[in-house]
């Protein structure tokens, strides 16, 4: 009798997209969350009733959906940032040094420009947000495309070295007048993205007070952008090349060094978009940390997201919401600290990230199997 394994031989075909699209990472999910659930039972806390408050939290009501979002937003940006040097075969793992420089961006031009028009001086700040953080990306990728440097060691140093500059910065130079935290004075209000109470308010629409902004709306006018550029133009195709097969590149006329440049520059230019959301967006000044580790999450929601908006959108969903839905779990639960909810997100990135073709052959085998047995049927 011929295997489960087999038959799936047999077959001669590929699973379809929605096996590793959604199904996959769908599994991937619940076994993360089976294992969470296991330990919050140990822990002596009821792990339905934990899971229950934790989607309540996120979505239990406007206010809870809106801050879900604005976790989502970041999210969305570092996801996308990760995806395009995904493409091209490139590993960022410098989002969060990206990110910070890009908020520095924001910042100095808030600082200093921010008494100006905002018709003027916020797109500004959206394009310093790029430019800083394209900047930020462009030595790593230079050292890949021309030296050889591993993307992977250089981004990381950066990551260290944008931290250091902004500690500098923020206690020795930018710091306010008079105070001991090391943040800058409060921006003028011509430079704040509006918040999307005060949007939905003035077309008469009342909903609750968060921290969502329109920076939501520039991180889903990013994502349609980023899938014309990676999938309707030949720049999209010339780094999907690259990434696909460097010699096929070559051998086809495609310069990988100019494509893994751009790519970098790109998704230096995502990841520096954070600081429009958390520094115009939210805080109004400049701070230390803004970051938060939100470009390493990133990788886990590229991953998950399989490196398509669609799907980032969705991955950076499930980590807005364990982020808000976790601290409201943790006020609610006291057992369940901020640490248990930094090890549920660890497990989903493990299943989602080191870990995420594991369960597919299995899928596929059953996959294959159901339909083989229909069809003879």
């Amino acid at each position: 009798m011929a295997t489960l394994l087999d038959k799936t031989q047999q077959s001669n075909r590929s699973s379809p997209k929605w096996i590793t699209h959604i199904v996959v990472p769908l599994f991937n999910l619940f076994v993360a969350l089976m294992i969470a659930g296991i330990v919050i039972y140990f822990n002596g806390d009821d792990p339905i009733e934990a899971l229950l408050l934790l989607i309540k939290g996120a979505f239990g009501n406007d206010e809870f959906i809106g801050f879900t979002l604005y976790y989502t937003t970041n999210f969305i940006f570092t996801g996308l940032a990760v995806s395009i040097a995904f493409h091209c075969g490139l590993f960022n793992i410098g989002g969060e040094g990206q990110a910070y420089i890009g908020g520095l961006g924001v910042g100095l031009v808030a600082i200093y420009l921010g008494h100006l028009s905002p018709f003027f001086v916020i797109p500004l700040c959206i394009l310093a947000a790029v430019i800083f953080g394209a900047s930020w990306a462009l030595i790593p990728a230079y050292l890949q495309a021309k030296r050889g440097s591993h993307i992977v060691i250089t981004t990381i140093m950066f990551n260290f070295l944008a931290a250091a500059v902004m500690t500098y910065l923020m206690v020795e130079v930018l710091i306010e007048p008079g105070q001991q935290a090391p943040q800058s004075r409060e921006f003028n209000n011509n430079s704040w993205l509006p918040f999307m109470h005060e949007i939905f308010n003035f077309f008469g629409i009342q909903i609750s007070v968060s921290s969502l902004n329109f920076s939501f709306i520039i991180a889903i006018i990013s994502s349609l952008l980023i899938w014309l550029f990676i999938w309707r133009t030949h720049w999209g195709y010339e780094i999907r090349t690259t990434g696909a097969n460097q010699k096929a590149a070559i051998y086809a006329g495609i310069s990988p060094s100019k494509n893994i440049i751009l790519a970098m520059v790109i998704s230096g230019g995502l990841a520096g978009m954070v600081g429009i959301n958390e520094i115009i967006g939210v805080h109004h000044r400049l701070i230390l940390d803004f970051p938060a580790g939100f470009g390493f999450v990133g990788i886990a929601v590229a991953l998950m997201g399989r490196n398509h908006p669609l799907g980032i959108f969705f991955a950076a969903l499930l980590f807005g919401a364990l982020y808000q839905g976790g601290a409201e779990l943790s006020f609610d639960i006291p057992n369940i600290t901020r640490d248990t909810m930094v090890f549920i997100q660890g497990l989903v990135i493990l299943f989602s990230g080191a870990m995420e073709f594991v369960f597919k052959p299995y899928i596929e085998n059953i996959y294959f199997f159901i339909k083989n047995n229909l069809l003879r049927s």
